[in-house]
């Protein structure tokens, strides 16, 4: 076995070769080697304070990570350098009684170790070079008081070296369960903090806090993305700055902005266009806030455009589609405005209200040409003309005044996003 320490007292002695043993004699130099080991052992014991501070500076040396933490927190590491070297050598004594103890201990530091910071290979090797410095110790103890004894002590090596592996798999499985409970923990805040965010329950006091564990300026532009549907995995472009929140029904996507060309508006307006969507999935994109106190509004206007999104599916941004997110904003009024306007017109034959109906629609999509809307309805634009007539007729309702065709243009937005 390769020495990861060098000796402190020159070469040893040379080791003198086992011969084969005679049935029965197995128990018989198992005693004697046990023997050998346990007053080795006591010895070590009564110089551990040397090992400690021994292995404190082998580790300033050789780990570069355990360096700031030792000359930080020096007695602290060497407190905690003394207790493992303790639980090592007792349990060359007293494995039995001192096993659930020294695992306790190689537990609690590797925990400590996780929550600071330092890499898991860089504790192992600190526990490496630790059963080493043991390692050692033993063998100098032997050859220093009875050389003849190094071959007893070779025959219970492996034992030494089994409990620094079982104790390195003690400290490795503990990293990780508190690196898996840090990362849950964080994982947890983050969520929380978006949340409170969203729904307004942050307090200002608490956005600088905010800021800083998100990773986000407090004084930058912002936009909420609401997203409903069955499929709802949404995909922005590369490169966009988001974090995510689940809510019963809705998912929101809280996007950073800044840096683009031409302001907020226009990098909204791009990541719209940008926006992929599932079949079937709507979402609805609120105006530019600035502040993450403002986020709480931000959603509330992602709330209101996902309201407004088709049925179908499909991506509206607010600030493109005011008048039906005036709609969508007071239902009950929109819904009085549709029956007022509207109400002659659904009185009639189902079919001949479609009529109408597809026929104000397009020549409204058209710009209030009859000519282009008689294209697309594949008939003449006279006979646009006449439906058009028959609509003012019913609704009692003039297309040429400014008025009145706000009043029928909200209408309709109020039966297509509402029903009826």
């Amino acid at each position: 076995m390769p020495h990861v320490l060098r000796s402190r007292v020159g070469p040893l002695h040379e080791v003198p070769a086992i011969t084969p043993l005679a049935p029965g004699s197995r128990s018989l130099l198992d005693a004697e080697a046990v023997a050998v080991l346990h007053r080795a052992a006591r010895a070590l014991l009564r110089d551990l304070a040397g090992m400690t501070d021994r292995l404190v500076a082998e580790l300033r040396e050789q780990e570069p990570a355990y360096r700031a933490d030792i000359e930080a927190r020096p007695t602290e590491v060497w407190q905690e350098v003394h207790r493992s070297l303790r639980y090592s050598v007792t349990s060359l004594l007293q494995p039995a009684q001192t096993r659930e103890a020294a695992h306790r201990t190689s537990m609690q530091i590797a925990g400590v170790r996780a929550e600071r910071g330092l890499p898991l290979d860089a504790l192992l090797h600190a526990f490496r070079l630790g059963g080493a410095m043991v390692w050692q110790g033993l063998v100098e103890e032997v050859s220093r008081g009875n050389p003849d004894d190094m071959g007893l002590l070779i025959h219970v090596a492996t034992d030494v070296w089994n409990f620094v592996d079982e104790h390195c798999g003690v400290v490795a499985d503990a990293y990780r369960r508190t690196e898996r409970r840090m990362a849950w923990q964080h994982e947890n805040r983050l969520r929380l903090l978006t949340a409170s965010l969203l729904d307004g329950s942050a307090r200002l006091t608490d956005l600088p806090t905010a800021a800083d564990v998100l990773g986000l300026p407090e004084d930058g532009w912002y936009a909420v993305i609401a997203l409903a549907g069955e499929d709802s995995r949404l995909t922005l472009p590369a490169g966009t700055r988001t974090l995510r929140h689940c809510a019963p029904g809705v998912q929101y996507a809280l996007v950073q902005l800044g840096g683009a060309e031409g302001g907020p508006a226009a990098e909204l307006s791009a990541l719209g266009a940008g926006l992929a969507l599932p079949a079937g999935a709507r979402a609805g994109i609120g105006s530019p806030v600035e502040g993450l106190a403002a986020v709480p509004h931000a959603r509330r206007l992602a709330d209101t455009a996902l309201r407004a999104c088709p049925r179908s599916g499909g991506t509206v941004l607010l600030d493109e589609r005011l008048p039906d997110a005036l709609v969508v904003s007071s239902p009950e009024l929109a819904e009085a405005l549709a029956e007022r306007v509207l109400g002659p017109l659904c009185s009639l034959d189902p079919a001949d209200r479609d009529l109408l109906l597809d026929t104000l629609v397009v020549w409204m999509e058209t710009d209030g040409s009859a000519q282009r809307a008689g294209t697309r309805l594949y008939c003449h634009r006279n006979t646009v003309l006449n439906r058009l007539r028959r609509v003012e007729q019913l609704t009692g309702r003039s297309l040429t005044r400014v008025g009145d065709l706000v009043e029928i243009s909200l209408a309709l937005g109020a039966r297509r996003l509402l029903g009826g």
